[in-house]
């Protein structure tokens, strides 16, 4: 007989150093011990959202003013079947009190010092450490030395997420040009993925590699590197990326674009119902700039993906 799911609400509310808050679960609950994010059961007639608001000022005296849908991801204990459903809280009220944990902490997304973590949470965590920006290379385009230029300043003002795609570059040039990314990345502490090309993200040590919507269709387990993300444009390549495991997914194009004026824009509304209800982060692509971070994130993307707009 199938388990029930209980649904349960689950903030990661932050503060303006980007830190997140979590709470250590305390004697006589389930897990004691265990860190989480707060929340709690969405009761009958509440909604997620709701019910977090609810529980956000029970357990720690916070009134939430706005959260972001973020993260739906089940969860298979011991004593119950779970569906979480995560919200990002970047605006709320307040003294932070603790009501019902044994702790609370302020962390740094990929530099979490407190532990166990509940199992379900893992992931998230692993989610939270993806920057939210991400610039893709068109050397091909406007000229290496140009672009290499475009990604120092870039990486300087703190872009630290990287897709390599330059198909239109010959091999040894595209190599070699990849690699100066890696070299100039890793400087800077930012990620890189390759396009498409798990052979040149070995050969100049990236930290994972892109997929395209063609190539994540025909792939049938997840490659194995630190980090992989695929580019999608319905909800069955979304649901496929997150039954194989990816750490992210690109969805677009959500406005109107230079590069490809023949398809018609998602717009948000329709970019918010595609990747609802989703266990891995989608980013937002298409005439995408630092002005839509905010919208982006409120119609439930981690962030955005651009091309021309991080090089400008």
């Amino acid at each position: 007989m199938a388990r029930k799911i209980v649904d349960v609400a689950a903030g990661v509310i932050t503060r303006a150093d980007g830190c997140f808050l979590i709470g250590q679960r305390a004697p006589g609950t389930f897990y004691p011990g265990y860190w989480e994010f707060p929340g709690g059961k969405v009761e009958a007639g509440e909604t997620a959202a709701d019910a977090l608001t609810r529980e956000l000022d029970e357990e720690l005296g916070i009134q939430v003013e706005r959260l972001n849908p973020w993260l739906v991801r089940e969860h298979d204990y011991e004593h119950a079947k779970v569906r979480l459903h995560f919200f990002e809280v970047p605006q709320w009220r307040g003294t932070v009190s603790d009501h019902v944990h044994s702790a609370l902490a302020w962390v740094r997304p990929g530099g979490v010092d407190r532990g166990p973590m509940l199992p379900a949470n893992g992931p998230i965590l692993k989610a939270l450490s993806l920057p939210r920006r991400m610039g893709i290379t068109c050397a091909a385009t406007m000229g290496v030395d140009a672009q290499l230029s475009a990604l120092d300043r870039a990486l300087d003002q703190g872009l630290r997420l990287v897709q390599v795609r330059e198909a239109g570059l010959a091999q040894d040039a595209r190599q070699a040009f990849a690699a100066a990314v890696v070299a100039r990345a890793r400087a800077a502490g930012a990620l890189v993925l390759i396009n498409d090309d798990e052979v040149l993200a070995d050969a100049v040590g990236a930290d994972g590699v892109h997929l395209s919507s063609r190539r994540l269709m025909m792939t049938e387990q997840r490659p194995d590197r630190p980090w992989v993300g695929a580019s999608c444009h319905t909800r069955s390549e979304l649901e496929h990326a997150a039954a194989l495991g990816l750490d992210y997914a690109l969805l677009g194009p959500v406005k109107a674009t230079a590069s490809h004026p023949e398809q018609a824009p998602l717009g948000w509304e329709a970019f918010s119902a595609l990747s609802a209800g989703l266990p891995l982060p989608v980013l937002a692509l298409g005439g995408m700039g630092d002005a839509d971070m905010r919208e982006a994130r409120s119609a439930g993307a981690h962030g955005f993906a651009a091309i021309r707009t991080c090089w400008a």
